[in-house]
């Protein structure tokens, strides 16, 4: 077998964690690749998600500069597997004392779009894009993220597809829907040994049944948002909604809640509310 060639070494500490990887690399490019991928995504740099500032070069004009066209093969033609590193980080986190998950954290579930011109990229469609908060031309990327009152961390993600991509539209067999892929994440989560408490979602998933179903089928408990209209799962003349659930708890005043808990929320920021 050739001796590996030797590659140059990330900055500082970041080479201890990058070398935990080598392996998954088959070429010193690759390796190189990935050094300048992650000091890029961590150095402090106003655009650090385009090609040209992970590679401390010019935007726009410096698109052809070798650096960045080196990160672009590395990321969009060389041949490693993004699901094994992916694998390999997560690993990592399970096995840190300081980032291991345990059943006090929650699985939270959400989904998140960037607008991009054009049709020709993978993945891209007109479609709802929560963060602009309107329907516009963009990617969709469903994601399952650790957290607890400490910390969080990102778990998986996979893009949505629209169905316009596929020959025979959603009645194609690789058409899946964003609470498929959800449901599906959550499940891989729960099978790679993430402890968690519940699942967490907006009304956007808690709305819907079917995906509150896959997750009961999978054996995951969950806490949802509902929109205030959304009955429970009552029947008939006591079907109620989480409004009518709130009016019928007593209530005095903050110093007298009655049947109210109150709960402290720490914001990013350090700052505290009740």
């Amino acid at each position: 077998m050739t001796r590996r060639l030797p590659c140059a070494p990330a900055p500082g500490p970041l080479e201890a964690y990058a070398a935990r990887f080598d392996d998954l690399f088959s070429t010193l490019a690759q390796r190189r690749g990935f050094r300048e991928y992650l000091a890029g995504l961590l150095l402090p740099r106003d655009r650090n998600k385009t090609l040209t500032a992970l590679a401390g070069s010019e935007p726009v004009v410096g698109a052809q500069h070798a650096a960045v066209q080196r990160l672009q093969f590395f990321l969009s033609e060389s041949t490693w597997d993004h699901d094994q590193v992916n694998a390999r980080r997560v690993e990592l986190l399970l096995a840190d004392p300081a980032t291991a998950p345990h059943p006090g954290g929650v699985l939270a579930i959400d989904d998140s779009g960037d607008r991009k011109d054009g049709k020709a990229t993978a993945h891209i469609g007109r479609q709802w894009l929560g963060r602009l908060g309107k329907t516009d031309n963009g990617i969709v990327t469903v994601t399952t993220c650790w957290a607890d009152e400490n910390l969080y961390y990102l778990l998986h993600a996979v893009p949505y597809t629209p169905a316009h991509h596929f020959p025979k539209g959603k009645s194609d067999p690789g058409f899946r829907t964003k609470l498929q892929i959800a449901a599906e994440l959550a499940r891989i989560a729960k099978t790679t040994g993430i402890t968690f408490r519940a699942v967490a979602a907006d009304c956007a998933y808690g709305d819907q049944d079917s995906f509150r179903r896959q997750l009961h089928t999978a054996g995951l408990p969950f806490v949802m948002a509902l929109k205030p209209s959304h009955g429970t799962w009552t029947y008939g003349k006591d079907a109620y909604t989480p409004l009518d659930a709130a009016r019928a708890l007593s209530w005095t005043d903050p110093e007298h809640p009655g049947d109210w808990t109150a709960v402290e929320r720490t914001f990013r920021d350090g700052h505290t509310e009740t």
